[in-house]
């Protein structure tokens, strides 16, 4: 091959995608997408816990942790809310898989139940009406 070739084939492996417009937006958005820090329910609580404190301000709190002051008021004020809530007493709890399967079993052993004995009343009615 000569020098020619090989540069012609460099190129073409140098060619990148044709930007277009929003690309680069796109990317940027994905990268954060991707990077993004999650934290968990405990960690949350952890935090607004550490904020109730006041051993140290609020944003050297946040900027510890990795996160914005504004997203630390959101989650104090779901912890404030859930609190109240509790406190009103209007609380739902949610049943586990087991109990469901548990009470779905009871419920239709008793609709059974109540079939075996809803026949045995009519047959009992069918033959007093017969003796008579």
């Amino acid at each position: 091959m000569n020098t020619t070739q090989e540069a012609v084939i460099e190129a073409e492996q140098d060619k990148e995608a044709p930007a277009t417009p929003g690309s680069a937006a796109r990317l940027i958005n994905q990268i954060k997408r991707s990077t993004r820090k999650r934290f968990s329910p405990e960690d949350k609580i952890r935090i607004v816990l550490e904020g109730f404190r006041k051993e140290q301000p609020v944003s050297d709190l946040c900027r510890r942790e990795g996160l914005h002051v504004s997203l630390y008021y959101g989650w104090l004020k779901d912890f404030m809310e859930a609190g109240k809530s509790r406190l009103k007493g209007d609380t739902l709890r949610s049943a586990n898989e087991g109990e469901v399967k548990r009470l779905q079993a009871e419920n239709s052993r008793l609709k059974a139940l109540a079939g075996e004995q809803a026949l045995e009343l009519c047959l009992l009615k069918k033959s007093l009406n017969a003796s008579e």
